[in-house]
């Protein structure tokens, strides 16, 4: 790993030069030869915009001078002038806490906040994190497709799901998958970052979905046949929530599989449900009426979390990776995932954590009382082909007697 930390290029914004002089010694240590640095957030910017190549991360500083940090987060995000920046600091954590969800809100990877002083150990890990599952979680440069690609890709099924399991951290047993679009074209697999905006955009989010739906219920009913009987989860988009004859429609598709509409779990983004549209609750609780069950997806990374849940008839919860990565070593993001668990038994709701990458994550979810665990630990996402030899390599964590 320390190799693919060598190939990062990285730029250092630190006022104190010594402070600065130790962080570029530590990277040089690590094998980094590709380095900026900058005294102050004025100077940064223009270093940065002036760079014909951005680097792969900003190392920065908060309380800097002409232009404090903040304010150059802010510039880097909106321009994308960096493709991922690490906090360093020693203000208070919950400043640094509401510096990076502004970050990651405006659409700029952060891989964490380091507390100074900088050590070697703190550096490499938050650069260890730069490449460790960065693809999967989504952080990729979109491409360009013209509309007819799209629809071709679509028509042809070359976006099929890959499936990411769900296990119950009661019993370590997989019981349901998570259906993930990708783009198989040749050599190549493109992740949703690299194409859904433009799908959405060209008003294809109807065709992809229900593809992905038909094709996620063909692979149930394989899997059945060769004794793994798992519940399905699909995303579903705003935009397909519209259309009012949208539960009809999924119905047909999943009944027409052999599938039951109770084995199959629609995921709404928390983000996606917003303004209180009639015709989006009128199809959802027709879905719920019909017997799908419904998944507030990525809980608490939206504003109208308690609004959405007393008007939208939710059988599950998704909790945020973004809060359950890490949660063990910051009491923060400990007491979002507790306080989220406590909301969702009061409410009678099924509960999954992503991102579960360590058994201190799992052991963590399972003193919280979590149902259901999904992440790295457990599987990456898989073709429908490669799912049932993954889950049976899967064993549950062992627990510490």
């Amino acid at each position: 790993m320390t190799t693919r930390i060598a190939e990062l290029s990285v730029m250092v914004v630190e006022d104190h030069s010594f402070q600065r002089n130790i962080a570029l010694r530590l990277l040089a240590g690590l094998g980094v030869e590709r380095v900026n640095e900058a005294a102050n957030g004025r100077a940064a910017l223009d270093r940065l915009i002036a760079l014909p190549e951005k680097p792969d991360v900003l190392l920065v500083d908060l309380d800097l001078p002409e232009m404090d940090g903040i304010e150059l987060i802010g510039h880097v995000a909106s321009r994308r002038l960096a493709r991922a920046v690490v906090v360093l600091s020693a203000l208070d954590p919950a400043l640094l806490n509401t510096v990076q969800t502004m970050a990651r809100a405006s659409g700029l990877r952060v891989l964490g906040a380091v507390e100074k002083p900088l050590t070697a150990a703190k550096l490499q890990e938050v650069l260890m994190a730069f490449h460790h599952e960065a693809e999967e979680n989504g952080y990729l440069a979109p491409v360009e497709f013209d509309r007819q690609t799209l629809v071709e890709a679509i028509e042809a099924e070359e976006i099929e799901p890959w499936f990411q399991p769900q296990v119950s951290i009661a019993s370590g047993h997989a019981v349901s998958v998570e259906a993930l679009a990708r783009w198989v074209r040749g050599d190549q697999v493109l992740l949703p970052a690299q194409f859904l905006h433009q799908i959405e955009r060209e008003g294809l989010i109807d065709a992809l979905t229900e593809s992905m739906l038909r094709k996620s219920c063909r692979w149930r009913m394989r899997w059945a046949a060769a004794g793994l009987d798992l519940r399905l989860s699909v995303n579903v988009s705003m935009l397909n929530l519209a259309r009012v004859d949208t539960a009809d429609r999924y119905q047909q598709i999943v009944q027409q599989a052999g599938v039951r509409t109770r084995d199959v779990v629609l995921e709404v983004t928390e983000g996606s449900v917003m303004g209180e549209a009639a015709s989006a609750l009128n199809v959802l609780a027709r879905l719920r009426l019909k017997g799908f069950g419904l998944a507030i997806d990525d809980f608490g990374t939206g504003y109208s979390s308690l609004s959405q849940l007393s008007q939208i008839p939710f059988t599950e919860l998704k909790i945020d990776q973004g809060f359950v990565t890490g949660a063990v070593r910051q009491p923060r993001k400990r007491a979002v995932v507790e306080t989220s668990l406590a909301l969702a038994r009061k409410l009678d709701l099924g509960t999954v954590a992503e991102g579960v990458e360590t058994i201190e994550d799992w052991q963590m979810l399972a003193e919280l009382g979590c149902d259901y665990a999904q992440g790295y630990l457990i599987s990456p996402a898989v073709s429908g082909t490669a799912l049932v030899e993954q889950v049976r390599q899967w064993r549950s964590p062992q627990m510490p007697s």
